[in-house]
């Protein structure tokens, strides 16, 4: 089966890529490089540097004639968003309508649509499910939400399968930002790390169950809404102590205001996916944050 990916250069991308190869499927990635690099391809990829909101996309599948689809690019900051609104919709919306409609009009089976925690906005009520309040605090989430939505109604009125997957705090080697990168980096410059409130809870999930959970998705029979989390909470000042307990780097953070659009509180039940996807988080928080020091320990040292 061949596999389209888009974002494929990018953080969660390549992961997706990577886990593609090693089960023996044929892989084409896109991405247009704003944020991806090459360097996070294998080079035995078939890449296309390609804006998935324009129509030159659809070059692709004809071309290509990919039987699935994982749908991973995206505007993913949530404060680039609250300054660049539309070119947040232009890039999550418009790109994510751009690959329903090719999907449909050359018979892909299914698309996998990323998504994210950022839809429930502040819930009350957690571990958060699927079916949850939607109230989304930033145009990130939004439009991220409005993309679910078109993906739903093609599937409903064209039959265009999909699987929308509702993301928690992604995190690993690789990424270009986040809050558990931006410390490590700032640790290892021996920079002083900058902690927006720190009380705020997240529920971190490592990028390789993530990018696992986007190919069971793809290979089951289900399709509908699923959280892709840990379903553990965690604060992002106990996490930073975890950090600098196995970094051995003991530095008092620079303590500021939460950020605008910022979620307070965000746990979500795993429950759905590991009952109705085959799939299930093999990393404890512990285990991935020992891996992503790693990494950057060792790029520092290149």
């Amino acid at each position: 089966m061949k596999i389209l990916v888009t974002g494929a250069a990018g953080f969660i991308g390549s992961y997706v890529v990577q886990d593609l190869l090693e089960k023996k499927f044929s892989v084409v990635a896109v991405d247009n490089l704003s944020t991806g690099s090459l360097i996070n391809l294998p080079e035995n990829v078939f890449f296309y540097d390609i804006d998935i909101t324009k129509n030159e996309l659809e070059t692709i599948f004809q071309i290509e004639s990919p039987d699935y689809v994982i749908h991973l690019a995206a505007q993913s900051s949530v404060i680039e968003s609250m300054s660049n609104p539309v070119e947040d919709c232009q890039a999550n919306l418009f790109g994510t309508l751009n690959i329903l409609r090719y999907a449909r009009q050359y018979e892909v089976k299914k698309c996998v649509i990323a998504s994210t925690a950022a839809v429930y906005g502040n819930p009350t009520i957690f571990p958060v499910l699927e079916d949850s309040k939607l109230s989304p605090l930033s145009f990130y989430a939004l439009s991220k939400l409005s993309a679910e939505k078109y993906a739903l109604l093609y599937e409903k009125l064209f039959g265009l399968k999909s699987n929308i997957l509702r993301f928690s705090n992604v995190f690993g080697p690789k990424q270009p930002n986040g809050v558990i990168t931006t410390i490590i980096k700032r640790l290892i410059e021996g920079e002083t790390p900058i902690i927006y409130d720190g009380n705020q809870t997240r529920d971190f999930i490592y990028v390789k169950d993530v990018a696992h959970a986007c190919v069971q998705s793809m290979l089951s029979e289900q399709t509908g809404i699923f959280n892709i989390s840990s379903n553990i909470e965690f604060s992002i000042k106990q996490v930073y102590k975890e950090i600098s307990d196995l970094m051995g780097v003991h530095t008092e953070p620079d303590y500021k205001v939460l950020r605008e659009g910022e979620i307070e509180r965000s746990v979500l039940s795993n429950g759905k996916a590991i009952a109705s996807l085959g799939w299930s988080p093999n990393y404890r928080l512990e285990e991935g944050l020992k891996e992503t020091i790693h990494y950057y320990v060792n790029l520092n040292d290149i």
